[in-house]
């Protein structure tokens, strides 16, 4: 029984509309027995009006039928539109059987008794279900659409797939759980805003009271450098001292050998030697590249070549190309 009221095809969609409008009668029932306390007889005339007005719309729910297809519509069209049709249908029975419970409600209230009410139920139960999509309600709808000749594929329809709803519930759940999330959502928002304002409150009560030091948030604190005992930076100092101290005697050395050896002591040697310069090889020509330091008989050979230097030394370096003309070896 679940599974044939919870179908999830459009069939089923009408049926569980038929089922939600079925028990409508009963609280109206209810409303009225209360209203008139529970006294049953009426006057004849109110009798009469309840129950014409359920004859009237009795009739009309067997009589009318949905009106044909118009002719040239391919099968999905077809389908489509004969669905709708049923649909209306379906919901105009419906309401022809919730009228004579309205009109039969008003009356027992003006007659002051059940009786107008019971006759109004007696005729409208039957046309709710009478609206129920059975196989004798689909058949005869099919064949008063397929009255022009036109193929009405309302079975193939019906099987459509569907979501499972009913009647004003789904809707109202619907309603119902989007107003508790913009409800929760509301709350978040109140309540940061809350805890901000607090915040900002407690922010300027610090910033009143003077006692209070509150840290600068660009300050940033460095790591202290370790300082080194008292023994080691003693004994580092007393290193340097003796390197500088055996830097200095070395110099004095140096100078005092070379104001020996160059007659004077306006000019000081580097410490190394170098076999480039301070060759013993004598310049021909040259008094004073015979003797000197290896400076004296280098400068006195470019001042004897007219302050110029050489070709080999004027050459650029080792892997370079040669500007010298090249011989030619033609006999």
């Amino acid at each position: 029984m679940i599974n044939y009221v919870l179908e999830p095809t459009q069939e089923g969609q009408l049926r569980r509309r038929v089922l939600f409008w079925l028990p409508a009668p009963l609280p109206v029932l209810g409303l009225v027995a209360l209203l008139v306390g529970g006294a049953l007889s009426a006057s004849g005339w109110t009798i009469l009006l309840a129950a014409s007005v359920g004859v009237g719309t009795l009739l009309l729910a067997v009589i009318v039928q949905p009106t044909p297809l118009p002719e040239g519509l391919t099968p999905q069209v077809s389908a489509r539109r004969s669905l709708h049709r049923f649909r209306q249908f379906t919901g105009l029975r419906i309401a022809l059987a919730l009228v004579p419970v309205f009109i039969g409600a008003a009356a027992s209230i003006m007659g002051g008794g059940m009786y107008p009410l019971f006759a109004a139920l007696a005729l409208a139960w039957p046309q709710i279900l009478m609206a129920m999509p059975t196989f004798f309600t689909i058949t005869r709808a099919r064949r008063a659409m397929e009255a022009w000749g036109t193929t009405a594929y309302l079975w193939h329809a019906l099987s459509r797939p569907s979501k499972v709803t009913w009647p004003l519930v789904t809707s109202g759940r619907r309603i119902w759980r989007q107003w508790r999330e913009d409800r929760a959502k509301a709350r978040a928002v109140s309540r940061r805003e809350a805890e901000l304002r607090r915040s900002e409150r407690a922010e300027r009560d610090q910033a009143r009271d003077p006692e209070v030091v509150m840290p600068h948030p660009d300050s940033v604190t460095t790591a202290r450098i370790p300082s080194l005992p008292a023994d080691q930076g003693e004994q580092e100092a007393s290193e340097r001292g003796d390197e500088s101290a055996e830097q200095q005697e070395r110099g004095g050395t140096t100078g005092e050998g070379d104001g020996a050896a160059g007659g004077g002591g306006d000019e000081v040697e580097p410490t190394a030697e170098m076999p480039a310069l301070d060759g013993d090889t004598p310049v021909a020509g040259n008094p004073a590249a015979a003797t000197g330091t290896g400076s004296e008989r280098t400068s006195g050979t470019v001042l004897e070549r007219g302050g110029a230097l050489s070709q080999r030394v004027r050459r650029t370096r080792r892997g370079s190309q040669s500007t010298r003309r090249p011989h030619s070896h033609k006999p």
